[in-house]
């Protein structure tokens, strides 16, 4: 009976690990997102987007940094879109695209995103999208307050960490 119940509990110990890797998590409302959809899949296309991407965090990033509440941090981006939009005329022309864009702040539909593991719920977020040409291309997305994409640039230059629940690496090692 002993046995049993170990393996029972050793069975529903790998069920309940496994589903926390894939656990869904929903950014909440006080957060502002950013995403930069680029005209296709091309390279040149998704070359011109990271240049976007890169730009246009920057200047977010000096608009945002002395920002810690959520009201101010929505009229300092909305106060400054033509700045942003400046900012991509600018990228657009020194890359010598002649593409089009959109740039739009508010409700915003973002789909499902798998993560490092961690799967983002899709649905209508508040956000500041940037739309090149078609934008039927791969996109760069992150959480611009709390300025969670802004603090990534300290974090790519440094090695990604991944962690492990010990009981679950057990269980798999002989399992």
């Amino acid at each position: 009976m002993k046995k049993i119940i170990i393996i029972l509990t050793v069975i529903t110990s790998i069920f309940v690990l496994n589903d926390l890797s894939d656990e869904k998590i929903t950014i909440p409302n006080e957060a502002i997102r950013f995403r930069v959809i680029a005209n296709s899949n091309s390279i040149k296309d998704q070359e011109l987007k990271i240049k976007v991407k890169n730009n246009l965090q920057k200047n977010i990033k000096d608009l945002l940094k002395e920002e810690t509440d959520i009201k101010k941090a929505r009229l300092s981006l909305e106060k400054n879109i033509p700045t942003l939009k400046e900012n991509i005329e600018k990228t657009l022309k020194e890359n010598n695209s002649e593409s089009n864009y959109e740039i739009n702040y508010g409700e915003n539909y973002f789909p499902s995103k798998n993560y490092k593991g961690v799967v983002y719920t899709s649905g209508e977020y508040e956000s500041l999208v940037v739309k090149l040409g078609k934008g039927e291309g791969n996109n760069f997305w992150c959480v611009l307050f709390p300025p969670l994409c802004l603090l990534e640039e300290k974090e790519e230059k440094t090695k990604d960490t991944e962690y492990h629940l010990l009981v679950k690496d057990l269980l798999k090692q002989y399992f």
